[in-house]
C-alpha cells in the first residue's frame, strides 16, 4: 500500500516536469498556505504570534487592520469573470473560514466586517477557538415594514460596532433621503454601540458633515485608479458604484469603487473622525503593498481588507511597514 501523502507534501509537488519529471517548488502563497494549515491543526489554542498597532472608535479598540468579511460572505467583486464567486464559495468552506480567523487572530487582526448573518460564525469561532475577534456589523433596512431588523439582530449576536452600509447609504442620500439615514444611525446608537456610516460615493461623507451627523465614524472606499481595469476618469458619475454595470469597456463594470481618489483624500483630510477605509486593493488589482501605504498615508485609521488564509502573514506584514512608514501623514490619527 502506498503511504499517504499530506496536504503540505501535495502543495510542494504540485506541479510535474514533463521533461525530467522532477518536482518543481511550490509557489511562496503555496508554501505560507501549508504554514498555516498545519500550525491550524496542530493546535487550536489561541496563542498571538504578532501584534499590530492599535486604534478606538468610541470606546473600542480595534487593530488598525480589519478583516473584510467577504471570506464569510462569499462576495467577490469578479469584474467580467464569471466563476470567481463561486470559486471563492467553494475554496471558503466553514472550516476554513474559522481558521482564517484564527490566522487572522494570532497575527494581530482583532476585528472582522460582517453583515448580520454572518455574525453567528464569528460567535461560533471564539467560542471554539477561544478567541476575542470583535465585529464591525453593517446594516440597512431591508425592509419599509421592518426597518430596524438588522440592527436588531445584530445587536442580539453582540455586534460591537454597526454602521449604515455603504451601498444603502449611497442611495438614500442618492435619493435625498438624509432622515432615514439619520434615523437608522439613532437607531444603532440606541443599542449601545458606536455608529457610523459608510459610502462609495463621497458625496455621502459630504453631507453627513454638512449637516452635522452625529456620526462616530466613516468607512469609505479608498484606492489609486491606476490600473488596468480602471475606466476613464471622464466617463465616471457620482453614485454609480453598485449600480448598472455596462458591457463597454469604458464604463462601470464593477471595476472600480472609488471613482475619485484624490477627492477623497482633499476632503478627508477636513473630517475629523475616525475613518475606515475599504476597498484599498480595488478588489483585487493593486498589490497589498501599494495599496496599504496609499491608503496610510493618505489619512486612513483603518483599513478593512479582504484576505485568503493563505495571505493573511504576509499582508499584515506589510501593514506594519506601512503604519510605520505614515508618520508624515497631512491628516491626524483620529482614534
Amino acid at each position: 500500500m502506498k503511504p499517504k501523502i499530506s496536504r503540505r507534501d501535495l502543495l510542494k509537488k504540485t506541479s510535474i516536469s514533463l521533461l525530467g519529471g522532477s518536482y518543481l517548488l511550490a509557489s511562496a502563497e503555496e508554501e505560507s498556505l501549508a504554514n498555516a494549515l498545519e500550525q491550524g491543526k496542530q493546535s487550536k489554542g489561541f496563542v498571538v504570534k504578532s501584534t499590530l498597532p492599535k486604534g478606538k472608535i468610541g470606546d473600542l479598540e480595534f487593530s488598525r487592520m480589519i478583516l473584510g468579511g467577504n471570506l464569510i460572505g462569499g462576495w467577490a467583486h469578479a469584474r467580467d469573470l464569471l466563476y470567481v464567486s463561486k470559486l471563492f464559495k467553494a475554496y471558503n468552506t466553514p472550516e476554513r473560514i474559522m481558521e482564517t480567523l484564527h490566522l487572522a487572530e494570532q497575527n494581530g487582526m482583532d476585528c472582522v466586517l460582517v453583515t448580520p448573518t454572518e455574525m453567528q460564525i464569528v460567535q461560533d469561532y471564539n467560542k471554539q477557538y477561544g478567541g476575542k475577534m470583535q465585529t464591525m456589523c453593517q446594516i440597512r433596512a431591508r425592509s419599509a415594514k421592518r426597518p430596524y431588523a438588522e440592527i436588531d439582530k445584530a445587536f442580539e449576536h453582540g455586534a460591537d460596532t454597526m454602521y449604515v452600509m455603504g451601498a444603502y447609504a449611497d442611495r438614500l442620500v442618492k435619493a435625498g433621503k438624509m432622515d432615514e439615514l439619520v434615523d437608522m444611525l439613532e437607531r444603532i446608537k440606541m443599542t449601545g454601540c458606536p455608529g457610523g456610516v459608510g459610502g462609495h460615493a463621497l458625496t455621502v461623507i459630504e453631507e453627513c458633515e454638512r449637516l452635522g451627523v452625529e456620526t462616530d465614524y466613516y468607512v469609505k472606499t479608498l484606492h489609486l485608479d491606476q490600473y488596468w481595469s480602471a475606466h476613464p476618469r471622464e466617463n465616471r458619475n457620482e453614485f454609480e458604484v453598485d449600480n448598472q454595470r455596462f458591457d463597454e469597456h469604458d464604463k462601470f463594470h464593477d471595476n472600480i469603487f472609488d471613482l475619485y481618489p484624490d477627492k477623497t483624500v482633499n476632503f478627508m483630510k477636513t473630517v475629523h473622525k475616525p475613518w475606515v477605509a475599504f476597498k484599498v486593493m480595488a478588489a483585487g488589482a493593486i498589490h497589498p503593498k501599494k495599496a496599504f501605504k496609499f491608503a496610510f498615508e493618505s489619512g486612513a485609521d483603518f483599513i478593512a481588507a479582504g484576505m485568503f488564509d493563505f495571505q493573511i502573514e504576509e499582508d499584515l506584514q506589510l501593514a506594519r511597514t506601512a503604519i510605520d512608514g505614515a508618520q508624515g501623514r497631512n491628516r491626524n490619527w483620529y482614534s
